[in-house]
């Protein structure tokens, strides 16, 4: 049966999807509207059209068991060709969401009315794509240029109120959509000529008159676009609309999505669309086991981390009751979170009304006996072993039978933890990443007793939460941390055989990331995790926190740093380096960008392959989760592994060899990795 019905209303045929869950643009679709449409055309009693879907949303975009599969067809741009080719009006009645394809068919119809919650949006380049379908042609043309870019180079949506003030909407109805939609449609069924967004040319004359227009988006926009090859190609498809008739426009849009369509940026991040929703599903737990219900949780230790936590349940609506050992750390801890709020009211996030609702939710506490009858408590306390047994021992004889009782433990062995109580199954690690109210990722850390439903809770809360959760083993860092430790290693042992911390951090951000290792160490604080003992200095780190350089906090560390906090080469890091490099015996040297990479990047990626070989990750396709949304992973390569498959797990193996005498003793080369590697397959598979 075709998810494409029609039925009439007067003189108005009425074309509805049903293709649950989203009225996905897959081949049955694209059939049925030209069939639909022909249908219309073909009937002298009919003398308009809508076009509707069922369930909870338009067309919310191309069919995604569709990726990677030859195209049949008709493919979307004869459909919507088709749609603005009928000779009676066409108006879309648009409900939920109109995405990407979805959209394309909206603007290919003579006429859009949408109900006042609809989003409208083409996020094609989130895929590294494009909207291919004309979208890059017909929505300048009925958006105005400046909204196009803005709507196809960022790929975010906007709201039916401001689509209806640019005229990418006719009306706004309230009620019965299809009611009114047909209503409109009978308003309009004898207007001629029929508006065809292809044949406008009012909004291109108007942008025409500002030539700097392109240039000016492009500088605005520079730095969120930099590194990825699709907000350019959208932006040139653009152009093209404001150059060339229609017709020549769309041949540009096809070249440039084909080229897009057959580069490694867009299977990189198609790739990590799927991987994001593989990261849910827990192997080894039936679909049958239910979460437990969460309607109250506690949160130990307001510091920046605990209030972080706080924020993201306060946020759900969710009740926190906060405990600190001491009033000005609680009074603190408070203040912080309101001030966050406010800070996101101030940008019109957030209403007053809102921040306050958010604030009433929380109950600030000195005595741990106020999370007695919570449902999850979430330790957020020192990083340092003793100190979390304490506080696990001491929440064991107070917090209801059935409660949740998570650690915060950033390294630490969550079983360890987990048997300072009589009830380690009821254990699990919640390793949040600062600041917590800001990162989307969340790693859930799956002792060896956790109970299947304490790890189901865990992760139905990470959505309702608006995390990104991605199942963790037991080990010393879990999956980000310690992928983290042999690249921070190295850098800092490169440090001594003669690069610099500009060069190395110089690397890093070539390659896509936010910032080097030596820069990340100057945000977050050199100091963290120091000894804190001036007399004992091992290593260039302990030196630079003796001498009070923990970052940019102090306005120095492995850099200098302005009263604007804008960085500079030190001097007197270079004095230490050399000074460490005597003791050492090493013998400075140059050092090639590429030999930072395969010391600092490979060698990352043979730890992902060393979890994945102990069974601490689930997935590789999970450990490119947590790269692109703990550490900033440029999300155009895909994540560490699956960048590592594009390299070719050859080279990688070859890279790994050829360093291997500068690794250390320590290093272990996976065997997951070499095995892979010689016999022609990918880790991300």
């Amino acid at each position: 049966m075709s998810p494409i019905t029609t039925r009439r209303h007067g003189d108005v045929l009425i074309v509805t999807s049903n293709n649950p869950p989203v009225n996905a643009l897959g081949i049955a679709v694209r059939e049925g509207l030209v069939k639909a449409i022909e249908e219309a055309d073909g009937d002298d009693a009919v003398k308009a059209v809508v076009i509707r879907c069922d369930g909870n949303t338009f067309f919310a975009g191309a069919d995604i068991t569709e990726f990677g599969k030859p195209m049949q067809m008709p493919m979307l741009p004869q459909v919507v060709d088709r749609i603005e080719a009928c000779t009676k009006p066409v108006v879309a009645a648009i409900h939920g969401t109109a995405l990407g394809g979805g959209l394309e068919v909206a603007l290919s119809c003579h006429y859009r009315v949408a109900v006042p919650d609809a989003k409208l949006g083409v996020p094609e380049v989130k895929l590294g794509l494009l909207p291919g379908a004309g979208g890059t042609q017909r929505l300048p043309r009925v958006a105005g240029v400046e909204t196009a870019l803005e709507m196809a180079a960022t790929g975010n949506p906007i709201g039916a109120k401001r689509a209806a003030e640019i005229g990418l909407v006719d009306r706004i109805v309230e009620g019965d959509l299809e009611q009114h939609a047909v209503a409109f449609a009978e308003e309009v069924r004898e207007i001629r000529p029929l508006p065809k967004a292809s044949e406008r040319d009012d909004k291109l004359a108007a942008a025409r008159a500002n030539p700097g227009l392109f240039d000016d988006f492009r500088k605005a926009n520079a730095r969120k676009m930099k590194g990825f090859d699709a907000p350019e190609a959208n932006i040139k498809a653009i152009e093209a609309a404001l150059s060339k008739p229609y017709a020549e426009g769309v041949q540009d849009e096809r070249r440039l999505f084909m080229e897009l369509m057959s580069g490694t940026q867009a299977r990189a991040q198609q790739y990590f669309f799927f991987a994001e929703r593989k990261a849910s599903k827990i192997e080894g737990v039936g679909e049958d086991v239910r979460p437990r219900d969460i309607r109250k949780v506690g949160v130990i230790g307001a510091g920046t981390m605990g209030g972080g936590i706080s924020m993201n349940f306060l946020s759900a609506g969710i009740p926190v009751t906060i405990v600190e050992t001491a009033q000005d750390a609680l009074d603190r801890g408070t203040a912080l979170i309101r001030k966050n709020y406010e800070a996101t009211a101030a940008k019109g996030r957030m209403t007053a009304d809102q921040v306050e609702k958010a604030m009433g939710l929380l109950t600030p506490s000195l005595s741990l006996d106020d999370l007695a009858d919570c449902d999850l408590v979430i330790e957020a306390v020192f990083e340092n072993m003793e100190v979390k047994k304490e506080v696990f021992g001491k929440l064991d004889g107070i917090v209801k039978q059935g409660a949740i009782l998570a650690s915060n433990t950033s390294y630490l062995n969550v079983d360890e933890i987990a048997a300072s109580t009589g009830r380690p199954q009821d254990v699990v690690g919640l390793h949040f990443f600062s600041p917590a109210n800001v990162m989307k990722l969340l790693e859930v850390v799956r002792g060896a007793k956790t109970a299947d439903d304490v790890l189901v809770t865990a992760m139905a809360l990470a959505k309702r939460i608006r995390k990104v959760a991605v199942v963790a083993g037991v080990c010393y860092g879990f999956i980000g941390n310690r992928m983290l430790i042999p690249r921070q290693t190295q850098a800092m042992n490169l440090l001594l055989e003669g690069a610099t911390p500009e060069q190395i951090d110089r690397v890093h951000v070539e390659f896509g990331m936010p910032m080097g290792p030596f820069q990340m160490a100057d945000l977050a604080g050199v100091d963290i995790g120091w000894h804190r003992d001036p007399n004992r200095i091992e290593n260039i780190r302990d030196k630079l926190c003796a001498m009070d350089r923990w970052g940019q906090k102090k306005g120095a560390g492995f850099y200098d740093y302005d009263d604007k906090r804008r960085p500079s080469p030190s001097p007197v890091v270079a004095d230490v380096i050399e000074e460490f490099r005597a003791k050492a015996g090493v013998e400075k040297r140059d050092i090639s960008d590429q030999e930072i990479i395969e010391r600092t990047l490979y060698t990352m990626v043979n730890e992902g392959a060393l979890i994945l070989e102990g069974g601490f990750a689930q997935r590789a396709s999970d450990i490119d989760v947590v790269w692109v949304y703990g550490y900033g992973w440029p999300v155009y390569r895909g994540g560490p592994m699956f960048w590592a498959d594009t390299e070719g797990l050859p080279k990688i193996v070859e890279g790994l060899k050829r360093q291997q005498d500068r690794l250390g003793a320590d290093f272990k080369l996976s065997d997951l990795l070499v095995k892979k590697a010689e016999a022609g397959e990918k880790l991300s598979r």
